[in-house]
């Protein structure tokens, strides 16, 4: 037997699959797509109304559209397919500064050069769709990436991919309503039955919440707009979310505060001790989105969250909208609770949506499942996305998330010191016009015409007319809410926004 002797240097294997990526032809068709992009997207520099020319195709797309949904559409927008940053044209050649990037999706804004290089990297994939069953190592990179920010903070180990963002909180239901029957399983298979247990599909969550669509998030969410005519089948006991008003009502500074704490943990208590062991997890937004961009307190949160670990309650952290806008990466990092967390879901901006937990609540079984994760260009992208935000001068005090609020908070005191008749103050607000601006770096939200419901939308409608895109949150009172494109704003462009919003309020008043 004869053994041919080792090459001198080890001879580079690889797949056809690398080979492709590998290719200097699709790396050269890539760059010269982004080129073109590129070239296009610089023809874009400010504001404009649509073109003549453009008005009856438009005017047929709308209603194409409005055919498809069976009602009208919120906004009278569909994109070109081109933009410039903060900046998006439209499918009639208008021009407007987008400062919602649908509700919070868009963070690096329009025709990003260096994301759609990735999700073109991504189109080169032998499949667009990637699942539970068969997968393209690129979902996986993505959980490794977000899983490796969450360590630096949280004991989060593991994660799911999901197709978006309520699909991502119904597997964190999963995971918390697992963890709870398995600890039940355990007590009994240690002779430890819970006495006067309650097993029934129950949870706690914050007045004002929402967790997004689907039937069973649609019931948790406080809306019942969101639910008219749906079954329902969990259970959910609300909790007041912090109110700093409430808190003054009660009392002076640090005494107030803590009077309302414990009021509220009172309040919890009662919930818990009517259902014993019923409780599965307690939702926290921490910051508050579709409710009104409603900002919590450390010290309020801290007393909930130990309050529910005592009493094995999973504590789930629901980021998909303040993902990576605050002045931390994640909002359990500015507020220094990460310790707490039991589980957590992103989405949004991260373009893939995924729920992550512990070790402790790791599901014994395989109840998390499903025919797709994403695609390849989503999981290339999000990937960069965080990124990108890990790697930038974005965060801390001093950080360019901060500077933009700040720049936000100056335009909105100028608005309101020239206009104060648009923005009568609000009781539940508290006292002070400083408190019509409000939110925390990128998630901004302002409440004129004491956010009456009609006003506020109506609002959104001429502010569109004039050159901005905005939508609103809140339950009572209403506002008007901004999730622009910070890592892409110029401090130039604040006022030429709110030029544009200052006109739209006026059509209002008119």
């Amino acid at each position: 037997m004869t053994t041919a002797s080792a090459p001198s240097a080890v001879r580079s294997v690889s797949s056809v699959g690398s080979q492709l990526h590998a290719s200097p032809a699709v790396q050269a068709a890539i760059d010269a797509i982004a080129r073109e992009v590129a070239d296009k997207s610089r023809l874009i520099t400010g504001t404009r109304g649509p073109t003549a020319e453009l008005k009856e195709s438009y005017e047929s797309l709308l209603t194409r559209a409005v055919a498809v949904r069976g009602k009208p559409l919120l906004y009278p927008m569909i994109g070109s397919g081109v933009g410039n940053g903060p900046l998006v044209e439209l499918a009639d050649g208008s021009v407007k500064w987008d400062m919602i990037c649908g509700i919070g999706v868009h963070f690096f804004g329009h025709s990003d050069v260096e994301l759609i290089k990735a999700a073109l990297r991504g189109a080169v994939d032998d499949t667009v769709k990637h699942g539970n069953l068969a997968s393209n190592f690129e979902a996986y990179e993505f959980g490794e990436t977000l899983l490796m920010q969450l360590a630096k903070g949280s004991t989060l180990k593991h994660c799911y991919i999901a197709t978006g963002g309520a699909m991502a909180n119904e597997n964190a239901l999963k995971v918390c309503f697992h963890r709870q029957f398995m600890r039940h399983v355990e007590q009994a298979d240690a002779g430890k039955l819970l006495a006067n247990c309650t097993l029934t599909p129950r949870i706690l969550a914050f007045k004002d919440c929402f967790m997004g669509r689907s039937l069973v998030m649609a019931q948790i969410g406080d809306s019942h707009a969101g639910r008219e005519g749906l079954p329902n089948s969990v259970h959910v006991d609300y909790m007041p979310f912090w109110d700093e008003a409430a808190a003054e009502r009660m009392g002076p500074g640090v005494q107030g505060k803590k009077r309302y704490i414990d009021m509220c943990l009172w309040h919890l208590d009662q919930y818990v001790s009517r259902y014993p062991g019923g409780h599965a997890c307690f939702i926290f937004e921490l910051v508050q989105g579709e409710g009104g961009f409603n900002v919590g307190d450390r010290d309020y949160f801290k007393a909930l969250m130990e309050y529910c670990k005592s009493k094995h309650i999973a504590v789930w952290d629901d980021e998909i909208q303040s993902f990576g806008r605050g002045e931390r990466m994640f909002a359990y990092e500015q507020f220094d609770l990460g310790e707490y967390v039991d589980v957590f879901c992103v989405g949004k901006m991260t373009q893939a949506c995924a729920t992550a937990w512990t070790s402790e609540f790791n599901p014994k079984t395989n109840i998390l499942s499903g025919t797709f994760t994403g695609e390849g260009g989503s999981f290339r992208v999000g990937t960069r996305v965080i990124q990108r935000l890990a790697s930038g001068d974005y965060y801390g005090p001093n950080g360019m998330f901060a500077r933009h609020h700040a720049l936000f908070r100056q335009q909105m005191q100028a608005l309101i010191a020239k206009h104060p008749a648009w923005f009568p103050p609000v009781a539940a607000l508290g006292r002070g016009t400083e408190k019509l601006a409000g939110g925390t770096g990128g998630m901004m939200r302002f409440t004129p015409f004491g956010g009456e419901k009609a006003k506020i939308m109506q609002a959104c409608k001429t502010c569109f007319e004039e050159g901005v895109v905005l939508f609103y949150c809140g339950h009572g009172p209403y506002h008007v809410r901004m999730l622009p494109p910070m890592p892409v704003m110029k401090e130039e462009h604040w006022p030429r926004v709110f030029e544009c919003i200052e006109r739209g309020l006026a059509k209002v008043v008119n």
